[in-house]
């Protein structure tokens, strides 16, 4: 496995000399926040190896895209996904391949997964050494640029028996979330609960968890549309917040509003922290990705900050990359640390959790160039990590690609 690949980084503290490349005064002097800044800037031509930092590209992200800078296209279909089972019992197992442009990721009671294929807009139940099963199409959904069926949750609390399976889509004139009920391995459709998230070819968000409160989380895109972000009306560039019918909470910010925070340009992960701190990911335009602390009513700042601004009225991220580095989607919490899947860094990375607050470690660039693009990535009950890949989108497929792999973070370097 390859060894860690520390970024350049420089912690962020208050100086008097202001804003440069490297540091950036901090919106709160309690905060530390980690800026990953290419490497060049910081002089870095020394070797690369365990511990230091290679050199990064300075390239910029196309403005309105995404999640990368090239619009490479879908690779070519595999025919039928498959298990594999040749992997050692020691290191990450395989536990699907030939994945069509995977999305979402969750975990069942029996420790099967539910995969979603974002352009056939179907789920897949994966189970270790055995061949997934599809559970059928799932109506409505309308794929098309970064639409199509994104993510996926299961109801806490459902046991063994019939889950109620929550599910993120892409339809003609909307993004919606649909409830359904998984009965053996067939999905029967319920309701809608939450429809009227704005739609676009690009930044649909999609993310959906449930939270320790037991209430679900939704994280939407401000759909190529900045002005969503900002605006209390619309539920574009928000991360939401309902019960699992679609109520609104009524400990919510604004009464009868789903919207928990806002200023969001396309949030992708979700994950809480023990201690019921809850991070979420996004993707920046065309200076800086971010790993953000969510804090109930809180403004993220985009379109008027991309990254640390230093603005009273906006909160600043914990950590910021450049978007060559990373382009995050999905994030998990496992091990004392937070871990971001990077579909253009083409990388896992890990953020320590030191302690309670906004404090985070040095980020740690793992994987890279092992898997390509990673799209998600769940911490199951032992801590161990799953990763979806995401190569047959805008990426290089492998013949085996897209794949579905558990690691433990201590087989990690």
């Amino acid at each position: 496995m390859r060894q860690v690949r520390r970024a350049a980084v420089t912690p962020v503290r208050d100086t008097s000399a202001g804003t440069s490349a490297a540091r950036v005064r901090p919106s709160s002097p309690r905060r530390a926040v980690w800026l990953l800044v290419p490497a060049l800037a910081l002089g870095a031509c020394a070797p690369s190896g365990p511990g230091t930092a290679g050199p990064a590209t300075t390239s910029a992200a196309t403005p309105g895209t995404g999640e990368t800078t090239a619009e490479q296209g879908a690779g070519p279909s595999p025919e039928v996904p498959t298990a594999t089972s040749d992997d050692a019992p020691d290191g990450p197992v395989v536990l699907a391949s030939g994945l069509h442009v995977p999305w979402g990721l969750a975990l069942l009671p029996d420790g099967s997964a539910l995969v979603t294929l974002r352009d056939r807009g179907e789920v897949l139940r994966v189970r270790e050494g055995a061949e997934p099963v599809s559970l059928g199409e799932v109506p409505g959904v309308f794929p098309g640029g970064e639409g199509g069926l994104l993510g996926v949750a299961v109801a806490p609390g459902d046991g063994d028996a019939d889950p109620l399976v929550y599910l993120y889509l892409t339809t003609q004139r909307d993004n919606r979330v649909l409830r359904m009920r998984l009965e053996g391995d067939a999905l029967v459709e319920d309701r809608v609960i939450l429809e009227g998230i704005p739609r676009g070819q690009n930044h649909n968000g999609g993310r959906l968890a449930f939270g320790p409160d037991g209430y679900l989380y939704v994280t939407t895109g401000d759909a190529g549309q900045a002005r969503h972000a900002q605006d209390p009306a619309s539920l574009g560039g928000k991360i939401l917040r309902v019960d699992g019918d679609g109520r609104v909470p009524p400990d919510n910010p604004d009464p009868g509003s789903p919207v928990w925070t806002l200023g969001h340009r396309n949030v992708q992960g979700l994950a809480w922290a023990p201690d019921g701190r809850l991070f979420a990911s996004e993707f920046g335009q065309n200076t800086w990705d971010e790993l953000n602390l969510i804090i109930r009513g809180e403004n993220y700042g985009w379109p008027t900050v991309e990254g640390v601004g230093g603005q009273a009225d906006f909160t600043d991220p914990l950590v910021q990359w450049p978007t060559a580095d990373a382009s995050p989607s999905g994030i998990a919490v496992a091990d004392g640390a937070v871990w971001l899947a990077a579909l253009r860094g083409e990388s896992l990375w890990r953020v320590p959790l030191d302690g309670g607050g906004d404090a985070v470690g040095e980020p740690q660039r793992l994987l890279e160039g092992e898997y390509g693009r990673m799209r998600t990535v769940v911490a199951d009950e032992d801590g161990r990590l799953w990763l979806l890949t995401s190569n047959t989108f805008r990426g290089e497929p492998a013949p085996d690609d897209d794949r579905l792999v558990r690691l433990d973070p201590a087989d990690l370097p």
